[in-house]
């Protein structure tokens, strides 16, 4: 990758998802088609927009054999491509209700985006030996209970606001705020998990957190710029957040996390020779880890990824602890 690549979509400048996601500033009118054409397409995804890796980031032969590290790959991977389904259909409401160039091309592209991740997800299912002719099927198949449960009402609640009341700025809350600020940290966490183990599984990780370090900080400088601009929304996005986090306390998420961390803690312990002493955040060896320990650790990156994006848009950190300012 050359300097003339943005550095925050260059392949090797880029920063982590929680580092680039806190720290950055960019706004739809610098993040635009011609950029996704130019910095993405031509810069993040060169030599990478088949298979989401390079074809010299290979998939271990250990993966491709039954045990609990490839289970829980596949159960991660089948219910992240699920969910970037359902994330790239949503988005096709914002496209249509953007109320400016800029949005609607921004919005575009991070349609493509998302489209781009479930096909990457679905695919390296296949490059681990699932079937490719009853993928879909399977999939829904073994998501089923995960897309009723916890994707169905978040969905539900994207809808309403961004379709039924054709709400943009809400619209943009809830699905930077309240779907990919809690899931990122999690996406996070998946790219640190299995870069030691897969280059290819790795390399997919790192090339969806470089796309949400751009949704999370355009969609931040949508929303502080409309406030400044409208003040009287103000008191309509705290509950919309307020809404989200309650939503978000009641979707039972911890019970499909945990279950396949336990499988993972299960198979690395098997490849303990391949991981080392590889530390999964500064001063701590992932081989120590705990399934508990990870899940809880995304969480509190969680709250440090809010805590900055809420300050960028000077909004009260205690709303999404269901305090602060009063709505309207």
């Amino acid at each position: 990758m050359t300097d003339s690549v943005a550095t925050e979509a260059d392949w090797d400048r880029a920063p982590g998802l929680l580092e680039g996601a806190k720290e950055l500033t960019l706004g739809p009118q610098e993040c635009d088609l011609a950029y996704w054409i130019t910095e993405v397409a031509q810069g993040t995804l060169k030599d990478r927009g088949s298979t989401g890796h390079h074809r010299d980031a290979t998939v271990p032969d250990f993966l491709t054999e039954p045990g609990p590290l490839r289970e829980a790959l596949v159960l991660e991977f089948g219910f992240r491509a699920l969910s970037e389904e359902l994330a790239t259909r949503l988005l096709g409401h914002y496209v249509t209700i953007a109320p400016g160039i800029p949005e609607m091309e921004f919005y575009a592209t991070q349609l493509i985006d998302e489209a781009r991740h479930a096909r990457v997800f679905r695919n390296h299912l296949v490059e681990l030996g699932q079937p490719a002719g009853t993928l879909l099927r399977d999939i829904d198949e073994m998501a089923a209970d995960y897309r009723r449960r916890v994707l169905k009402p978040v969905e539900d609640f994207a809808v309403d606001i961004v379709r039924e009341q054709a709400d943009f700025p809400g619209g943009v809350a809830v699905f930077a705020i309240v779907i990919e600020g809690v899931l990122a940290p999690a996406a996070e966490l998946s790219e640190r998990k299995w870069t030691p183990l897969s280059p290819a599984t790795g390399e997919i990780s790192r090339g969806t957190a470089i796309d949400e370090i751009r949704h999370l900080t355009v969609a931040s400088t949508i929303l502080r710029d409309h406030v400044a601009a409208h003040p009287e929304y103000r008191p309509r996005l705290l509950e919309i957040l307020r809404a989200g986090v309650r939503l978000w306390d009641e979707v039972p998420d911890r019970e499909f996390v945990l279950p396949r961390e336990e499988m993972f803690q299960e198979g690395m312990l098997q490849h303990a020779d391949l991981i080392g002493d590889y530390e999964l955040w500064p001063g701590v060896r992932m081989l120590d880890t705990t399934p508990v320990q990870r899940y809880e650790t995304a969480e509190a990156w969680t709250d440090e990824l809010a805590e900055a994006r809420m300050a960028y848009m000077g909004l009260p950190l205690e709303v999404l602890a269901g305090e602060g300012e009063t709505g309207a």
